[in-house]
C-alpha cells in the first residue's frame, strides 16, 4: 500500500477509506430520519452520530455530506445516493472539496508521526471554511471524524461554531462515545444513533470491499463477523492473526478478573506500547470497554449501586486513554493500571 495512505491514522489498510465508500449497508433508518429533515424544510445544523466504532459513523457522515453538496435546491430527496461519476464524490475523495472542511486526526509525515488527538489550531483553520458563503451559494459541511480525539481546547472551538452556525452550514460530528462530549454540544445536536450491525449486513459490507477481504476463506470470515460483533472494522480486523491474538489475550485477562496475572498484564503492556502497537493498542482498549459494557448489561438486575465501581473503572479507563494520547504518555502503566482498577471494580460488584 501506498505510504501516503498508510500513514493515514484512521485508515484500515487495504480498505477505502469512508471518504471513498459510496455503499452504506444496514443504517436505513438514519438514512431516512436525515432525508425527512431535508424534505420538511427544517434540516438541523448539527447532527451528533453515534454508536460503536465501524458500524459505518464516518461512512454515513460522508453519504450526507455528499448528498448535500450534490443536490439541486428543490430537487426530491429521494435517497443519499450520489452517482459514483457525478465531481462531488470524485473532489469529496480527493479531499478537495471547496465546501467541505474534515476534522480528523493529522496523517503521519516523513518528520511526524501520525496525531492522536484534533488540536485546537485544526478547528480554527477548518472553521476558516464558514467565513464566508460556499462557492456555489450551497451548504458547507463540516465533517468531525471523531469527536473522541478533541481535546478540551478543540471542543471549546468547536461549539462557539455550533452555537452561533453561519446560514447553510451543516456540522456532522461523529462519537465512538457520545455521553463523553461536551454536554453544550450534544444539547445542540440532533442525534442520529447507529447500533451494530446485523451479520448479514456486515457480509454485504465485506462483500463490497473486493479483495483481499473477499478472498478470506468462508470459514475465517464467519469467525471473524461473530467476534466482530456488529463492527465492520472490527470483523476485518479479525482476519488479521496479530489482532486476533491481542483480543484473545485481552479477553482471557478480563475473564479471570478479580484474578490479574501480573505476569501476563506486563507481558500484555509491553506489546501494547511498541511504536508500531497503535493499532494494537487501540483494539484492545476497544475490547476491554465492550467487555464492560455486556458486564453492565448482563448484571443489571444487582442494580446501580452494585455496578458503580464497575462503570467508574470504565470512565477512569477511558479518561487516562485520553490523556495518554493527548500527551504522548508511555501507555504500559496505563495497561497494568486498567487491570488493576477493573479488578478491584469486579471484586465489589461481587461483594
Amino acid at each position: 500500500m501506498a505510504s501516503e495512505t498508510a500513514s493515514e491514522p484512521d485508515r484500515l489498510e487495504d480498505a477505502p477509506h469512508p471518504r471513498e465508500q459510496l455503499a452504506l449497508f444496514g443504517h436505513d433508518a438514519a438514512e431516512r430520519a436525515f432525508l425527512d429533515a431535508v424534505e420538511s424544510g427544517r434540516l438541523h445544523h448539527a447532527w451528533l452520530i453515534g454508536g460503536p466504532e465501524g458500524v459505518g459513523k464516518a461512512t454515513l457522515a460522508y453519504r450526507m455530506a455528499r448528498f448535500l453538496l450534490a443536490r439541486r435546491a428543490g430537487a426530491p430527496a429521494r435517497t443519499l445516493e450520489v452517482p459514483k461519476d457525478h465531481p462531488v464524490p470524485r473532489l469529496i475523495a480527493a479531499q478537495s472539496h471547496p465546501n467541505l472542511a474534515v476534522l480528523r486526526r493529522a496523517a503521519a509525515t516523513d518528520k511526524k508521526a501520525a496525531s492522536t488527538t484534533i488540536p485546537v489550531d485544526a478547528v480554527r483553520k477548518a472553521m476558516g471554511l464558514f467565513a464566508s458563503t460556499a462557492a456555489d451559494g450551497g451548504y458547507r459541511v463540516c465533517i468531525v471524524d471523531s469527536a473522541d480525539d478533541l481535546i478540551a481546547a478543540s471542543a471549546n472551538a468547536l461549539l462557539k461554531m455550533v452555537e452561533e452556525p453561519p446560514p447553510r452550514s451543516i456540522f456532522l460530528i461523529v462519537a465512538h462515545a457520545p455521553q463523553r462530549l461536551l454536554p453544550t454540544i450534544r444539547s445542540r445536536c440532533r442525534r442520529l444513533a447507529l447500533r451494530p450491525l446485523a451479520a448479514e449486513d456486515v457480509r454485504r459490507a465485506v462483500s463490497s470491499l473486493g479483495p483481499p477481504w473477499t478472498q478470506a476463506p468462508s470459514e475465517a470470515l464467519e469467525d471473524a463477523i461473530a467476534m466482530g460483533e456488529g463492527s465492520v472494522r472490527r470483523t476485518l480486523e479479525m482476519l488479521d492473526e496479530d489482532k486476533i491474538r491481542v483480543v484473545r489475550n485481552v479477553s482471557a485477562a478480563l475473564r479471570a478478573l478479580p484474578q490479574v496475572d501480573a505476569k501476563a498484564v506486563l507481558s500484555l503492556s509491553e506489546t501494547l506500547a511498541r511504536k508500531d502497537g497503535e493499532e494494537a493498542y487501540a483494539l484492545a482498549l476497544d475490547t476491554v470497554l465492550r467487555w464492560a459494557g455486556d458486564e453492565l448489561r448482563h448484571k443489571a438486575a444487582l442494580g446501580a449501586a452494585r455496578l458503580a465501581p464497575l462503570a467508574e473503572a470504565c470512565e477512569k479507563v477511558a479518561r487516562a486513554a485520553q490523556e495518554a494520547d493527548e500527551y504522548n504518555l508511555d501507555r504500559r502503566p496505563l495497561v497494568i493500571s486498567m487491570f488493576d482498577d477493573l479488578a478491584r471494580a469486579v471484586l465489589r460488584t461481587q461483594a
